[in-house]
């Protein structure tokens, strides 16, 4: 019986252990320089814990932004919890990693992209494209410390 090497899942479980060693030396650090990332993840995930307003405004996926102000990031082995800033309203997020679409570092052109095995075999992109630029889908007051906002999708789409 032959077997194959699982090339995509290999290469996912990596690039999400990337994922999950830099959020652990931010919520060790902080934020270094003029990092930030944008990350996309499936609202309808089984594990994904967010509140009912906002998955019902977003019922497929969301953007978030990590980078003036965010409060009481976890890291575990499955994903990684954050309380983040929506208007005036801080509420808590748990993402699992496998529920991660794109996790973008815009400061360094930095990008991941996970694509559903029936959507492309090599799952993710090296770097974003450069239309993938988010834009905010409201306008926040400036926080005091770390920021997160919503951003629109539409700039993701094609």
């Amino acid at each position: 019986m032959s077997r194959e090497i699982d090339y995509g899942n290999l290469m996912h479980s990596a690039m999400r252990g990337l994922i999950r060693t830099v959020l652990q030396d931010v919520s060790d650090n902080g934020l270094p320089g003029n990092h930030h990332f944008f990350i996309t993840f499936d609202t309808a995930h089984p594990d994904v814990e967010l509140a009912d307003w906002l998955s019902d405004r977003y019922p497929g996926e969301m953007t978030v932004v990590m980078q003036h102000w965010f409060d009481n990031l976890t890291v575990d082995e499955d994903g990684f919890g954050v309380t983040l800033n929506f208007g005036d309203s801080p509420e808590p997020l748990y993402i699992p990693y496998d529920a991660i679409r794109t996790f973008v570092d815009p400061s360094v052109e930095f990008g991941l992209r996970f694509e559903s095995a029936d959507e492309d075999a090599d799952g993710y992109s090296a770097e974003p494209d450069a239309e993938d630029e988010p834009v905010s889908a409201e306008d926040q007051p400036e926080p005091k410390k770390k920021d997160a906002d919503v951003v629109s999708l539409d700039s993701f789409r094609k």
